[in-house]
C-alpha cells in the first residue's frame, strides 16, 4: 500500500473539534456528520405502520433523500409523478411541521434542465433513481436543495426563494454513468459540493477532458467563492464518486477517484492525500458511493464491489496520513453503497453485498460482532445510531432495530407496501423520534 504525504498545513487546524452545530438532523449524516446523535434521549424500539406512529405524511413520489430536521421543521426533497402528463411532474422542495406532519409549504424547485441531447426527463436520467436523491441541508434561516440535474436552490424557512443556479449550466454537463446524487455539505456558514467525475463524455454527455472539482458557495447569494480542481490518475468510472464531503477536525474529507483527501475549507487547497485502494489504478469500474466517516482520529473509507474497508489515521505533528488497518483478511466487512456509522466509539459497517452489519474496533479493525441480515432485498440505507440502537432499512422498507452492544435484532417492522423496492432513504433521529421515509409515506415514530 503506497502512502502519499501531505503538503504543508497548519496542524492546529486539523486538531479543532468538530462539535455539533445543531441538536437536530441538519444534513443526511446527522449533527455529527457520522450518522449518530450524542444527546441522551430514548428512541423507539417497537413500532410498525400503525403502532407508535405520531403522524404520517403522504408523499407525491419516491426519493432517496433523507428527512432533514431543524427545530420544529422538516425539509424534504421529493418528486411529483404524473405519468399521464409530464408537464405536471416536478422536482419538489417541501417543508413540514415536525409536531404534526402538516405541510407548511411546497415548491416546484426544478428548472427542467436535461443534459446532453435532452437525455432522460425532467425528473430522472435513468431508471435506478431520480434527481431528488440528494438530501437538503439546513442552516438557522435557510434550506438548500440540490438535485441530480444540477439545480441548486435556496429557500428561507418560510419558503421564500433566496437564490437558484444550475451547476451543469455553469460548469458543463456531468460525466457520470448514472444519476449524480451527491448531497451537499453545510459547514461554518458555507456550502460545499464535490463533482468528482470522468474526464470523458458519457453517452454523449459532458466535456472531453472534464475536470473533477470541489465548489465552495456563498450561502447568502449562491455565488461561487472558490472552485478547486481535484486531480487523479484514476480512469473511467473509477474517477466517479457519489460521496458527500465530511468536515472533520477543521478540514474537509473527500473520497473518490481512488484517493482520500483533506482540504482547507477556506481555499479548497489539498492538505493531505492518502491512497490508493485501487493498486496501480488497475480497476476502471470502481465508482465510489459511500462517504468517509471519521471518529477517534481515524477516517474510514470503503472501497467498492466487495473490496476492503480502510482505516486511515489523521495526521498529527506534521506527519503524513497513514494506514492503520484494512479488512482484506475478513471479507465480510465491506460496503459498496451504504456509508458506515460511527457511534459510541465504534464503527458499524453495513454490507449491502454480503448482507450483514458489523461492529468494528476503530483501533485495529477487529470484528466485535456480525449480524447476518434477513430477507431477499438489499440493505442500502446508511445506518444511524442512538440510545444503544442501530436503525437500518432495506429496499422493501423493512426496518431493523439492532442492539449496538451485542448485535441482536430487537425489532423488525415492515413500513412499506408488499412489493416496494428501491427504498433508499436513511432514517433520521431527532428529539426521541424516528423519521422513516418510504416510497410513499413519511412516518414520525414516537
Amino acid at each position: 500500500m503506497k502512502l502519499f504525504y501531505p503538503k504543508p498545513f497548519i496542524v492546529g487546524l486539523l486538531l479543532c473539534p468538530i462539535g455539533s452545530l445543531f441538536a437536530d438532523w441538519p444534513n443526511w449524516r446527522g449533527p455529527n456528520f457520522n450518522g449518530s446523535v450524542d444527546k441522551e434521549e430514548s428512541y423507539p424500539t417497537f413500532f410498525d405502520q400503525k403502532n407508535s406512529v405520531k403522524w404520517t405524511l403522504a408523499l407525491d413520489g419516491p426519493s432517496a433523500s433523507t428527512p432533514i430536521i431543524f427545530e420544529n421543521r422538516i425539509f424534504l426533497s421529493g418528486t411529483r409523478l404524473n405519468p399521464k402528463n409530464e408537464l405536471n411532474s416536478a422536482l419538489l422542495a417541501l417543508c413540514a411541521d415536525k409536531e404534526t406532519g402538516k405541510v407548511l409549504w411546497e415548491k416546484s424547485a426544478g428548472s427542467g434542465y436535461q443534459p446532453g441531447n435532452n437525455d432522460g426527463s425532467k425528473l430522472q436520467l435513468d431508471s435506478r433513481s431520480n434527481y431528488s436523491s440528494p438530501s437538503p441541508v439546513v442552516s438557522e434561516n435557510k434550506a438548500i436543495f440540490f438535485y441530480g440535474n444540477g439545480d441548486l436552490v435556496c429557500f428561507d424557512h418560510s419558503g421564500k426563494l433566496m437564490w437558484s443556479r444550475n451547476i451543469q449550466v455553469d460548469y458543463g454537463d456531468f460525466c457520470f454513468q448514472w444519476t449524480f446524487s451527491t448531497s451537499p455539505t453545510l459547514h461554518n456558514g458555507k456550502l460545499y459540493l464535490p463533482v468528482l467525475q470522468r474526464d470523458e463524455q458519457v453517452h454523449g454527455r459532458g466535456k472531453i477532458n472534464a475536470k473533477s472539482y470541489l465548489l465552495c458557495i456563498d450561502l447568502k447569494d449562491g455565488r461561487t467563492l472558490w472552485r478547486y480542481i481535484r486531480d487523479t490518475p484514476a480512469s473511467k468510472e473509477s474517477r466517479e464518486s457519489f460521496a458527500t464531503i465530511i468536515p472533520y477536525r477543521g478540514s474537509l474529507l473527500v473520497a473518490g477517484g481512488d484517493f482520500l483527501t483533506a482540504h482547507d475549507p477556506m481555499s479548497g487547497d489539498e492538505i493531505w492525500r492518502w491512497g490508493t485502494w485501487n493498486v496501480s489504478h488497475k480497476q476502471e469500474w470502481w465508482r465510489l458511493v459511500p462517504s468517509p466517516v471519521a471518529g477517534n482520529g481515524k477516517v474510514l473509507v470503503c472501497a467498492p464491489k466487495n473490496a476492503p474497508v480502510f482505516a486511515v489515521a489523521c495526521p498529527e505533528d506534521g506527519a503524513g496520513p497513514r494506514l492503520l488497518w484494512e479488512t482484506s483478511d475478513n471479507k465480510s466487512i465491506t460496503s459498496d453503497v451504504p456509508t458506515p456509522l460511527f457511534y459510541d466509539g465504534h464503527f458499524f459497517v453495513l454490507s449491502d453485498l454480503r448482507k450483514n452489519l458489523a461492529k468494528v474496533s476503530p483501533d485495529d479493525g477487529s470484528l466485535i460482532w456480525k449480524l447476518d441480515l434477513p430477507g431477499k432485498y438489499k440493505w442500502r440505507s446508511s445506518p444511524t445510531g442512538a440510545d444503544n440502537k442501530i436503525y437500518i432499512m432495506n429496499h422493501n422498507a423493512e426496518v431493523l432495530v439492532v442492539s449496538s452492544i451485542n448485535g441482536k435484532i430487537l425489532h423488525s417492522a415492515k413500513m412499506g407496501e408488499d412489493y416496494d423496492d428501491q427504498t433508499r432513504s436513511s432514517i433520521s433521529l431527532s428529539g426521541g423520534h424516528l423519521f422513516i421515509r418510504t416510497n410513499k409515506i413519511l412516518y414520525c415514530i414516537d
